[in-house]
């Protein structure tokens, strides 16, 4: 998968945690755990189109840790809608599998960006 394409990845992956959020129930929880996963799914994205525009290894890298983060974040949120039962799972399972492929992705990605490091 090339980085265009991972872009576009990213870019649906945000878009359907934000259709999902928005559908969650209007409750204080409901309401919290909606603003916490659009946040944090919209930033995978954001900080993934930001990491293909750094002007150094360095800062590749460090954007992609916060891509990491948030990806991670984006899973915790969406096992714990599935935990606290607030949608049905059949619903959340393939965004949490998104989820967590993409983590895997950006790791791998950061530990070769690493390795290329003179």
């Amino acid at each position: 998968m090339n980085a265009q394409e991972l872009k576009g990845r990213t870019k649906a992956f945000a878009h359907r945690c934000v259709k999902l959020a928005l559908s969650l129930p209007k409750t204080k929880l409901g309401d919290h755990v909606s603003g916490q996963l659009i946040r944090c799914s919209t930033s995978v994205a954001a900080n993934y189109r930001a990491a293909l525009q750094s002007q150094s290894k360095a800062a590749f890298i460090s954007k992609l840790s916060i891509v990491i983060e948030e990806t991670d974040e984006s899973e915790f949120w969406l096992e714990f809608i599935m935990d606290e039962e607030l949608m049905q799972k059949e619903k959340i399972v393939p965004l949490f599998t998104e989820a967590h492929e993409l983590s895997s992705i950006f790791i791998a990605s950061r530990k070769t960006a690493r390795q290329g490091r003179s």
